[in-house]
């Protein structure tokens, strides 16, 4: 199954970790942009489609800017990146212009991708650059973004744009071989999984942290990309970015990485875009008869089965749903505001119209606007 996933992968997104490209005490390091442009060449030359999302635009602006230590303010962080950015971005022209392909700048936000009308415009973008044979180098626009619009690391990036161009395989380069059965820094042991079929609590147990100063993501993030994008149906690869020749040789057969197996069950782009784009306003705490109607028997969601309501969020907005413990099983786009929700929770359609008079939905969340997570 492994090999067939990694040999008939025909759309690819490889997402490049910042050490991958660049370094503390050189900056940006081009020569490692090279070898990586010639890894990229020879999946076109064999017929597949590859979207790179990349780090290293912070790094390389600040070598350029000359600090001394990674910025911890944001608007330093977004002055890097500015003045990194257009560097990054110059080496990798320079690199695929000499194998004669063409490369595009895409910079996104986390809000491009949750309106979605902008979603789907940057999809019908790529689309159309992909066509015309052109390398999408896309990053986040770290220079305009604030924490209410930023996607946050590039593992998350690039799973969003594998949900985003509809991608057959996730690739994941980074300094480590994969996930190992512990962490191989300490313990020797360790052995490498080449094959995980499902993300459960195990595995998330084993995903460490990144400490180095290049990168801000870490195993952890990985492992959420992962299960993100298996929600889609899309299987990620996690490999060693520094052996050369590896990622092409690891997609025609050869040994080496972990793969992630996406699920069976495959969300449509929508429901996906609900359930793992969009970010919560609010949630609402369910009854365990409304959690079980949701959760075990497709249903929508009525008042009459919510307890609680933590907002403040509008009409259209999305929403955790929340069992009694407080978990998270569900997410959807909900038809009421919260101050409405605070007034009918616990009603019957019934009696809500006797209250606030013919409502437009009796639905609280239609169930094609809900995911269960």
């Amino acid at each position: 199954m492994r090999d067939e996933i990694l040999k008939q992968a025909r759309r690819i997104v490889v997402k490049v970790g910042s050490s991958l490209v660049s370094s503390r005490e050189a900056g940006l390091q081009p020569e490692r942009i090279d070898r990586l442009a010639d890894e990229i060449a020879t999946l076109r030359s064999s017929g597949r489609e590859v979207l790179i999302v990349s780090s290293g635009a912070i790094i390389s602006g600040i070598k350029k800017l000359a600090l001394k230590d990674y910025p911890k303010s944001l608007p330093v962080k977004q002055a890097a990146a500015a003045v990194g950015q257009s560097r990054l971005m110059w080496a990798y022209e320079k690199s695929f212009e000499r194998l004669g392909l063409m490369v595009a700048q895409i910079l996104l936000t986390h809000q491009d991708l949750a309106d979605r009308r902008r979603f789907l415009n940057a999809r019908h973008t790529l689309t159309e650059l992909i066509g015309f044979g052109v390398i999408p180098i896309i990053n986040e626009n770290d220079t305009v973004a604030v924490d209410e619009i930023r996607v946050g690391d590039n593992d998350t990036l690039a799973a969003d744009v594998a949900h985003l161009v509809d991608a057959d395989l996730l690739v994941i380069l980074s300094d480590v071989n994969g996930l190992f059965t512990d962490d191989p820094r300490k313990n020797p042991s360790a052995e490498l999984i080449p094959l995980i079929t499902e993300i459960n609590h195990d595995i998330e147990r084993r995903a460490g942290v990144s400490a180095t100063f290049e990168g801000t993501g870490g195993m952890a993030t990985k492992i959420r990309a992962a299960k993100k994008v298996g929600e889609f149906g899309v299987a990620t690869l996690i490999l060693n970015g520094q052996q050369a020749g590896l990622l092409s040789n690891v997609l025609s057969g050869s040994a080496g990485g972990s793969l992630f197996l996406p699920k069976e069950r495959r969300l449509t782009s929508r429901k996906h875009w609900i359930g793992y784009t969009l970010r919560p306003r609010g949630s609402i705490t369910l009854d365990q008869g409304a959690v079980e109607a949701l959760a075990k028997r497709g249903k929508s969601l009525l008042a009459s089965g919510i307890l609680n309501v933590v907002g403040p969020f509008e009409v259209g907005d999305p929403v955790s749903c929340l069992d009694q413990n407080g978990k998270e099983f569900a997410k959807g786009l909900v038809n009421f505001s919260s101050d409405t929700l605070g007034k009918i929770k616990g009603l019957k359609t019934a009696d809500i119209q006797q209250q606030l008079g013919p409502q437009e939905y009796e639905e609280v969340i239609h169930r094609d606007n809900l995911v269960i997570l």
